[in-house]
Protein backbone atom coordinates (compact mmCIF):
# COMPACT_ATOMS: atom_id res chain seq x y z
CA UNK A 1 0.00 0.00 0.00
CA UNK A 2 1.11 3.32 -0.67
CA UNK A 3 2.25 5.50 2.10
CA UNK A 4 0.01 8.57 1.50
CA UNK A 5 -2.99 5.86 0.91
CA UNK A 6 -1.85 4.65 4.12
CA UNK A 7 -2.21 7.53 5.80
CA UNK A 8 -5.68 8.95 4.25
CA UNK A 9 -7.35 5.38 5.51
CA UNK A 10 -5.53 5.96 8.72
CA UNK A 11 -6.63 9.38 9.54
CA UNK A 12 -10.01 8.63 8.68
CA UNK A 13 -10.21 5.42 10.85
CA UNK A 14 -8.66 7.12 13.70
CA UNK A 15 -11.56 9.82 13.58
CA UNK A 16 -14.12 6.94 12.84
CA UNK A 17 -12.90 4.43 15.26
CA UNK A 18 -11.24 5.87 18.51
CA UNK A 19 -13.01 9.46 18.02
CA UNK A 20 -16.47 7.17 18.52
CA UNK A 21 -14.77 4.90 20.77
CA UNK A 22 -12.91 7.46 23.59
CA UNK A 23 -14.27 10.36 22.19
CA UNK A 24 -18.40 10.65 21.31
CA UNK A 25 -19.57 7.81 23.46
CA UNK A 26 -17.73 9.35 26.39
CA UNK A 27 -19.50 12.78 25.12
CA UNK A 28 -22.81 10.75 24.73
CA UNK A 29 -22.47 9.61 28.32
CA UNK A 30 -20.91 12.41 30.24
CA UNK A 31 -21.77 16.05 28.07
CA UNK A 32 -18.35 15.99 29.50
CA UNK A 33 -19.47 17.74 32.48
CA UNK A 34 -17.77 17.52 35.93
CA UNK A 35 -19.93 15.92 38.46
CA UNK A 36 -19.37 15.19 42.37
CA UNK A 37 -17.92 11.51 42.10
CA UNK A 38 -17.75 9.22 45.37
CA UNK A 39 -14.26 9.75 45.29
CA UNK A 40 -11.67 12.50 46.38
CA UNK A 41 -12.24 14.60 42.70
CA UNK A 42 -9.38 16.93 43.28
CA UNK A 43 -6.52 14.23 43.76
CA UNK A 44 -7.88 11.85 40.74
CA UNK A 45 -8.88 14.54 38.31
CA UNK A 46 -4.80 15.19 38.12
CA UNK A 47 -4.63 11.02 36.98
CA UNK A 48 -7.02 11.49 35.07
CA UNK A 49 -5.31 14.04 32.69
CA UNK A 50 -2.54 12.46 32.73
CA UNK A 51 -4.01 9.22 31.51
CA UNK A 52 -5.82 11.08 28.86
CA UNK A 53 -2.43 13.11 27.51
CA UNK A 54 -0.74 10.05 28.36
CA UNK A 55 -3.75 7.61 25.88
CA UNK A 56 -3.74 10.33 23.64
CA UNK A 57 -0.29 10.65 22.88
CA UNK A 58 0.40 6.18 22.73
CA UNK A 59 -2.52 6.25 20.21
CA UNK A 60 -1.28 8.68 17.63
CA UNK A 61 2.01 7.14 18.11
CA UNK A 62 0.80 3.61 17.58
CA UNK A 63 -1.49 4.94 14.41
CA UNK A 64 1.77 6.47 12.84
CA UNK A 65 3.65 3.38 13.28
CA UNK A 66 1.36 1.19 10.99
CA UNK A 67 1.82 3.81 8.36
CA UNK A 68 5.38 4.20 8.36
CA UNK A 69 6.28 1.35 9.19
CA UNK A 70 3.71 -1.08 8.84
CA UNK A 71 2.96 -0.35 5.48
CA UNK A 72 -0.61 -0.42 6.04
CA UNK A 73 -3.77 1.10 9.03
CA UNK A 74 -4.69 -0.20 11.67
CA UNK A 75 -8.09 -1.03 9.91
CA UNK A 76 -9.25 -4.70 9.68
CA UNK A 77 -10.11 -3.74 5.86
CA UNK A 78 -6.69 -2.30 4.79
CA UNK A 79 -3.47 -4.46 7.03
CA UNK A 80 -0.28 -3.19 7.58
CA UNK A 81 2.19 -5.23 5.26
CA UNK A 82 4.70 -6.44 8.15
CA UNK A 83 4.12 -7.04 11.81
CA UNK A 84 4.68 -4.05 13.72
CA UNK A 85 6.87 -4.56 16.91
CA UNK A 86 8.56 -1.65 18.11
CA UNK A 87 7.46 1.55 19.38
CA UNK A 88 4.71 0.66 22.20
CA UNK A 89 4.77 -2.46 20.41
CA UNK A 90 7.56 -3.71 21.91
CA UNK A 91 6.04 -3.19 25.49
CA UNK A 92 2.54 -4.20 25.36
CA UNK A 93 0.87 -6.37 22.30
CA UNK A 94 -2.17 -3.92 21.97
CA UNK A 95 -0.94 -0.50 22.89
CA UNK A 96 -3.62 1.58 20.40
CA UNK A 97 -6.45 -0.50 23.26
CA UNK A 98 -4.47 0.24 25.92
CA UNK A 99 -4.06 4.02 24.77
CA UNK A 100 -7.93 4.15 24.39
CA UNK A 101 -9.11 2.74 27.90
CA UNK A 102 -6.28 5.22 29.65
CA UNK A 103 -8.28 7.79 27.75
CA UNK A 104 -11.30 6.33 28.49
CA UNK A 105 -10.50 6.08 32.81
CA UNK A 106 -8.89 9.54 32.32
CA UNK A 107 -12.18 10.99 31.63
CA UNK A 108 -14.06 9.01 34.10
CA UNK A 109 -11.69 10.38 36.99
CA UNK A 110 -11.61 13.99 35.19
CA UNK A 111 -15.14 14.07 34.66
CA UNK A 112 -16.18 12.21 37.77
CA UNK A 113 -18.49 10.23 36.19
CA UNK A 114 -19.20 6.34 37.63
CA UNK A 115 -20.94 5.35 34.01
CA UNK A 116 -18.12 6.27 31.93
CA UNK A 117 -16.30 3.69 34.09
CA UNK A 118 -19.00 0.86 33.57
CA UNK A 119 -18.79 1.78 29.74
CA UNK A 120 -14.99 1.37 29.91
CA UNK A 121 -15.29 -1.94 31.36
CA UNK A 122 -18.04 -3.11 28.66
CA UNK A 123 -15.66 -1.32 26.05
CA UNK A 124 -12.73 -3.91 27.38
CA UNK A 125 -14.86 -6.66 27.47
CA UNK A 126 -15.36 -6.11 23.49
CA UNK A 127 -12.34 -5.19 23.36
CA UNK A 128 -11.10 -8.49 24.55
CA UNK A 129 -12.86 -11.25 22.61
CA UNK A 130 -12.24 -8.84 19.50
CA UNK A 131 -8.92 -9.56 20.49
CA UNK A 132 -9.15 -13.24 21.38
CA UNK A 133 -11.17 -14.41 18.30
CA UNK A 134 -10.20 -12.28 15.40
CA UNK A 135 -6.94 -10.09 15.60
CA UNK A 136 -5.19 -12.43 17.29
CA UNK A 137 -6.11 -15.75 14.97
CA UNK A 138 -5.26 -13.37 12.29
CA UNK A 139 -1.84 -12.45 13.16
CA UNK A 140 -1.09 -16.13 14.05
CA UNK A 141 -2.10 -17.15 9.99
CA UNK A 142 -0.69 -14.00 8.97
CA UNK A 143 2.63 -13.97 10.58
CA UNK A 144 3.17 -17.73 12.48
CA UNK A 145 6.34 -18.26 13.93
CA UNK A 146 7.52 -14.59 14.32
CA UNK A 147 3.85 -13.31 15.73
CA UNK A 148 4.37 -16.23 18.05
CA UNK A 149 7.44 -15.48 19.23
CA UNK A 150 6.34 -12.07 19.65
CA UNK A 151 3.41 -13.27 21.72
CA UNK A 152 5.69 -15.28 23.95
CA UNK A 153 7.58 -12.55 25.11
CA UNK A 154 4.81 -9.80 25.08
CA UNK A 155 2.07 -9.30 27.36
CA UNK A 156 -1.06 -8.64 25.59
CA UNK A 157 -2.53 -6.17 28.05
CA UNK A 158 -0.13 -5.87 30.96
CA UNK A 159 2.73 -3.21 29.62
CA UNK A 160 5.95 -5.39 30.10
CA UNK A 161 8.67 -3.52 32.70
CA UNK A 162 11.85 -3.37 29.50
CA UNK A 163 11.42 -3.17 26.10
CA UNK A 164 11.07 -6.78 24.35
CA UNK A 165 14.62 -6.53 22.03
CA UNK A 166 13.47 -9.14 19.85
CA UNK A 167 16.03 -11.59 20.69
CA UNK A 168 17.58 -11.45 17.56
CA UNK A 169 14.36 -11.08 15.06
CA UNK A 170 14.70 -8.18 12.92
CA UNK A 171 11.73 -4.91 14.06
CA UNK A 172 9.59 -5.82 11.37
CA UNK A 173 9.32 -8.25 8.60
CA UNK A 174 7.68 -8.92 5.65
CA UNK A 175 4.02 -11.10 5.81
CA UNK A 176 5.57 -14.89 4.53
Amino acid sequence: MQRTSAAWITTLFFVAAPGGVAGLIPWWISRWRVLHPPWDPELLRGAGLVLMVAGAAGLVECFARFVRQGRGTPAPLYPTETLVISGLYRWVRNPMYVAILALLIGQALWFGNVSLLMYMAGAWLVTHLFVCFYEEPTLRRTYGAQYETYRAHVSRWLPRLTPWKGEGTPEIQTKR
